[in-house]
């Protein structure tokens, strides 16, 4: 026998015993479908978010409004409406999104022009960014977000055969990626844009874009970094804060010290549920941008390990998602929607624990708030339906 033939034989052996090990495995401990798993991680995200909602907002809502529940009562409606959104568009077959493509990108756009119109949108904390819909306020961007992953899909799989030419596969959507930015930034909105910005990027390289196309918008993401950072005030100053914020600890650098407070008094154990003190006055955004302090605090490291690995089972079953998908739009889809969902989470924890400058960014699932919420909803449900129709992971 040859030494080609007895490697070859070598080999096909071992791909057997790796094949008979993992049906072993799989019949001692069932795989659950890919679509079951989503479900499972996002409703403890969601269950998790409510308790800590509650826990961190009680006492101001108690002040504020003279009711302690005040801001779960709101989650709820908006927890309603998200599983039922998740739950309509888990069922709505993705690959009709190509035909949708237009209207949804014009509406995206339009929302976004309407909500910087002083007389439509409505101001919070010099930001224009959100409509007013009797008590509750409603922001496009986050919806438009999900939209442009979609576009994106949509686009580069249409267009693959073409993809590496610069006039086809790169100029056309980063045109419309910085008219995005654009209206983004007039809100201003800088934390939206880098999402929008980094999910361009990730999408087009994995579409098939050359990498010397996307390495030569460095020199303009340097530019509008300059001028949209480093000129800002307000924003070099969270940078700097980020760095040193014992420098102006009672300013820009308040709400990150209140937050290493929180997380480090937590302990290993945490102080214990609706036990913590950081949220009675002293961190702002506790129940939003900050929850994730709360937690660290009342629950302490365990219960920090536990959302992290909440995010990283999301991470990885969206990715196994993509990879079962039937075809290059539904796994390009899956990867954005994944990445969408995790990234924001993993800018949110780094912004808790100092590791990145502040930006706006909620905790998918978990921080109050209705348009993050529900648009994260929607984009799980696309993620369920590319799941059912890609099948059990593997």
């Amino acid at each position: 026998m040859s030494p080609a033939r007895e490697a070859l034989e070598k080999s096909a052996a071992v791909s057997r015993k790796g094949r008979d090990a993992r049906e072993t495995g799989e019949r001692m401990w069932p795989v659950l479908p890919t679509h079951v798993q989503l479900w499972l991680q996002v409703s403890f995200l969601i269950l998790a978010g409510l308790i800590m909602i509650y826990s961190s907002s009680s006492t101001m809502a108690l002040q504020r409004y003279g009711d302690s529940a005040y801001f779960l009562k709101r989650q709820m409606i908006w927890v309603f409406l998200g599983v039922g959104m998740m739950i309509v568009f888990s069922r709505i077959p993705y690959e009709k999104y190509k035909a949708w493509m237009g209207p949804l990108l014009l509406a995206s756009l339009a929302a976004l022009i309407l909500v910087l119109i002083p007389s439509i949108g409505t101001e919070v904390n010099n930001a224009r960014r959100w409509f007013r819909l009797g008590s509750f306020q409603l922001q496009p961007a986050e919806y438009a977000k999900v939209v442009w992953i979609i576009y994106l899909s949509a686009s580069i799989s249409k267009k693959q055969d073409r993809i590496d030419q610069f006039s086809v596969g790169y100029l056309p959507h980063v045109a419309l990626c910085g008219i995005f930015s654009a209206l983004l930034l007039q809100q201003p909105d800088f934390g939206m844009t880098v999402i929008v910005a980094f999910m361009t990027a990730v999408m087009l390289l994995a579409g098939g874009v050359p990498f010397l196309y996307l390495f030569s918008a460095v020199p303009i993401a340097a530019v509008a970094a300059y001028k949209f950072v480093y000129l800002v005030g307000y924003r070099w100053e969270r940078v700097t804060a980020f760095l040193d914020p014992w420098t102006d600890h009672l300013a820009s650098g308040y709400q990150l010290i209140q937050a290493w407070i929180a997380v480090g008094s937590g302990g290993l154990w945490g102080k214990g549920l609706g036990a913590g003190h950081q949220k009675l006055g002293y961190l702002p955004e506790a129940h939003t941008d900050f929850i994730l302090a709360v937690i660290g605090e009342e629950m302490g490291f365990v219960g920090l390990v536990f959302i992290c690995l909440a995010f990283l089972l999301l991470f990885h079953t969206g990715m196994t998602i993509s990879r079962n998908a039937p075809d290059f739009m539904g796994s390009l889809m899956a990867l954005g929607l994944t990445l969408l969902l995790t990234v924001q989470a993993l800018i949110n924890m780094g912004v808790v624990l100092g590791l990145f400058p502040t930006k706006g960014l909620t905790l998918p699932f978990v921080s109050y708030g209705g348009s993050a919420f529900t648009a994260n909803c929607l984009a799980a449900g696309i993620l369920l339906n590319i799941a059912r129709r890609g099948g059990r992971a593997k």
